[in-house]
């Protein structure tokens, strides 16, 4: 044998070697962890984590794509013939790699076609990979491969063929063959044609460029190929492709999103939790941090189906009415609001902060060119309060932003007082347009008069009591006169709660102190940072709607403050329990002045500035609460719990500029408080919830043998009791939110399941049988005497 011949053999013998080592260290996970069997055989795609409503009902997964799985047996013949003929013709004679395909690819350099089968292709895609480097490629090229073998090893080609099409993205972010036809076609994957079957899975080559919605052109080339290809491998006989060729694309496109959960707000809201938990907790089998989408956790919340529906019904009925006399202001009407400096700065950000923005500077367009096409018009479906919760029209992207920061938003959030659990959360008006949450800890806004019952409480505490006199004349606060020309001399302290008048709680401030305020306000349970400014009296702090929910549950509480839970527990994906999660309870006032403070708070609904909770809404049971309106009318509020429910309400549009003119409209009552009443309309219509409208406060037994105060005093105004100093003659006229009779069509984002629906149905008919509510003339008569005695106006149908 020659030195040359022993040479080659050597080097070849080498290099095998070196192959061999090479492939056995890149299946051992030295270049990159490779998915176990058990991976294989359970796609992380279907570990993602569910969340459970209190009756077990599902409410939503937390998925890194938007996808869901359907079996073989539930797709097209067409859409599988299709896929075969265009992306691997040799599928079902190769057993992962088909040495031909490769043998050209290297031969060639690429230039004829790659080498990737379909299942190598779905190998990529569980591993995620698509490196641009050339070295890095070629190690990912045959990673794909080791991980083909063990695919076609430990799957049938059924399972790989639907595995793929289960996991590919086909355009716009749809992921799935389910949502790609449900997308696209507006069908299910079985009902797919042969024109249908060849637009999707055209889409696969390049899903920008073939994209029907935005390329038709290329996209019907391109379905012509696949259907070519078809013809080719003897799916499809060549007259019958000549006249679907001839057909153009028949899209029904409409967008699949996951905004259709149980409490979607609640839900995104909640994903940040569980995020922060998994960092927190090591899953005992890989020794790694839990991953809220691959480790399929269970997490088992508060949240009650039906009552979130009537939170979301309650929004839905008077948000409308609230934002047609918004609409009529004439700031709005006319557009004037943008032209000042504080307008000009919010439609700037709103513009540089927009995806149009965005994706044109990524392209490289000048700004000038920028700013001119919002000035475009172009057609886009905008939000609008209707069944769909949307409308086609045609407007600049400009308008578009001033269209959208118009809207009012809302938020509302449902508590049991005792417990701490949330039964409902409504975070916006439309979660599939306002992403944004307003109940969450993070959203902050100035509360108002919501402040002034920790302030009375604190007065209580201090030796005050319910006939304590306040002065109620102007008064300097912190370098700022505060008072009402209405108001002088003294008023009880129950009635300048009721009455929300500032003066009174000016006076209080300066009498127990800023700081003395501040630190009772931490104890309650806020954990915002409170200025210690005597502003704060009048409601200056911004604080999150849960926090104030959480401060007042002290009052229905006997004195002790609960702070809200949402979760009960998460368990893993067989269903071991990883976690419980329990009330936490914290005395912060006494029994005795819980229940003074509650008797307080109950004469706001009953004769002070949510009076018309009785009068207009028809709620007659027990309520304690309190309204709130911030300066100029920006913020509504309106938080108030009875025996067993604690529930608070806001309302304002997001840039705090857009407010609300009308002084009357503007006030805690007819911005926020409907949505209150509504809620408590239909809970109370429910008799399967157990929520008993005849339900009192109970009263402690220090208080058995004493004499409670009477509210009717003889100093009330005659005029109708507004918030505060937003009672000055500025010649508005008085103007009511219509008054919603429930008899309108409401479209909510959730919806119940069917077993929920059967049972509110139950619940329904079982209202309009025994229920039927008929004010007694006792009732009529306290209506008209307190209608008399302060001046009311009638509420418009």
């Amino acid at each position: 044998m020659t030195k040359a011949v022993k040479y080659f053999w050597r080097i070849f013998f080498i290099g095998l070697g070196f192959s061999v080592l090479f492939l056995l260290l890149i299946s051992w996970g030295v270049f990159g962890k490779l998915p176990s069997l058990s991976e294989l055989e359970n796609p992380s795609i279907l570990s993602a984590s569910e969340v459970f409503a209190a009756d077990g009902r599902l409410m939503g997964k937390y998925v890194i794509i938007d996808r869901i799985n359907v079996p073989y047996s539930e797709i097209s013949p067409n859409v599988i013939n299709a896929l075969v003929a265009t992306e691997d013709e040799r599928f079902y004679k190769h057993s992962g790699i088909d040495a031909r395909s490769l043998a050209r690819a290297i031969f060639f350099f690429g230039s004829e076609g790659g080498a990737s089968t379909i299942t190598q292709q779905l190998a990529k895609n569980m591993l995620g990979q698509g490196s641009k480097n050339t070295i890095a490629r070629v190690i990912e090229k045959l990673k794909e491969m080791i991980v083909a073998i063990k695919l076609e090893r430990n799957f049938t080609k059924e399972e790989i063929l639907a595995l793929y099409l289960n996991t590919v993205e086909y355009s716009d972010h749809v992921y799935g063959i389910r949502n790609a036809s449900r997308t696209f076609f507006q069908k299910d994957a079985f009902r797919l044609n042969v024109a249908e079957s060849a637009v999707l899975v055209g889409m696969l080559k390049a899903t920008g460029t073939y994209n029907p919605r935005i390329n038709p052109k290329q996209a019907l080339d391109r379905r012509n190929t696949v259907i070519d290809q078809m013809v080719r491998n003897n799916y499809l006989p060549a007259a019958e492709a000549g006249k679907i060729k001839l057909v153009p694309i028949k899209l029904d496109y409409e967008k699949m999103t996951h905004n259709t959960n149980l409490a979607p707000y609640f839900i995104d809201v909640l994903r940040n939790d569980i995020r922060q938990w998994c960092k927190e907790h090591k899953n005992p089998k890989t020794g790694e941090a839990y991953n809220i989408y691959k480790d399929g956790l269970k997490i088992y919340t508060t949240i009650d189906p039906r009552m979130q529906l009537y939170a979301e019904m309650a929004v839905a009925r008077h948000m409308p009415n609230l934002q047609k006399v918004f609409n009529g202001q004439k700031n709005i009407k006319d557009g004037s609001v943008w032209k000042t400096k504080d307008g000009k700065a919010v439609l700037e950000r709103a513009m540089k902060n927009s995806e149009r923005w965005r994706n044109l500077s990524d392209d490289d367009v000048k700004e000038a060119e920028i700013r001119k096409s919002f000035d475009v018009k172009v057609p886009m479906k905008v939000f609008a309060w209707n069944d769909k919760r949307e409308k086609d029209t045609t407007m600049t992207p400009l308008d578009s932003i001033k269209y959208h920061k118009q809207m009012l938003q809302a938020s509302f959030i449902l508590t049991d007082p005792l417990t701490g659990e949330v039964k409902a959360w409504v975070g916006g008006i439309d979660f599939k347009t306002y992403k944004y949450d307003h109940v969450n800890y993070n959203t902050k806004r100035q509360v108002g008069s919501t402040f002034k019952p920790l302030l009375y409480t604190l007065a209580i505490m201090n030796g005050y009591t319910p006939e304590t006199p306040v002065p109620v004349d102007p008064v300097d606060l912190g370098g700022k006169l505060i008072g009402d020309k209405k108001y002088s001399g003294t008023r009880p302290l129950n009635y300048c709660l009721a009455a929300s008048i500032n003066p009174a709680a000016a006076n209080l401030m300066n009498a127990i102190g800023v700081n003395r305020m501040v630190d009772f306000a931490k104890q309650c349970g806020i954990t915002s940072k409170i200025p210690p400014y005597p502003s704060i009296a009048l409601g200056s702090a911004d604080i999150s709607l849960i926090e104030m929910v959480s401060a007042y549950s002290m009052f229905p509480g006997g004195g002790m403050n609960t702070k809200p839970i949402y979760i009960s527990r998460i368990e893993d994906r067989n269903g071991n329990v990883l976690q419980s999660f329990t009330t936490s309870h914290t005395e912060v006032i006494n029994e005795s002045d819980a229940y003074i403070m509650t008797r307080m708070m109950q004469g706001v609904v009953d004769f002070g500035t949510g009076r018309s909770m009785r009068s207009a809404y028809g709620i007659t049971s027990e309520i304690a609460g309190k309204t709130g309106t911030t300066n100029n009318n920006a913020d509504g509020w309106f938080i108030g719990f009875t025996p067993q429910l604690l529930a608070g309400a806001w309302v304002g549009a997001d840039d705090p500029i857009l407010r609300i003119a009308n002084n009357y409209v503007g006030q805690g009552a007819q911005m926020a408080m409907p949505i209150w009443a509504y809620f408590f309309q239909e809970v109370y219509k429910d008799k399967t919830l157990g929520i008993d409208r005849n339900a009192r406060f109970v009263q402690p037994e220090s208080f058995k043998n004493e004499m409670m105060y009477d509210w009717v005093d003889p100093s009330l105004p005659d005029t109708p009791i507004l918030e505060g100093e937003n009672t000055g003659d500025d010649g508005s006229q008085y103007i009511d939110v219509p008054v919603s009779d429930g008899r309108e069509r409401i479209t909510t984002e959730s919806q119940l399941n069917e077993e929920e629906r059967k049972i509110l149905e139950e619940a329904k008919n079982g209202s309009r049988k025994n229920d039927k509510v008929e004010p007694d003339s006792a009732d009529q008569k306290k209506k008209g005497f307190f209608r008399r005695l302060f001046g009311g106006k009638k509420k418009k149908d």
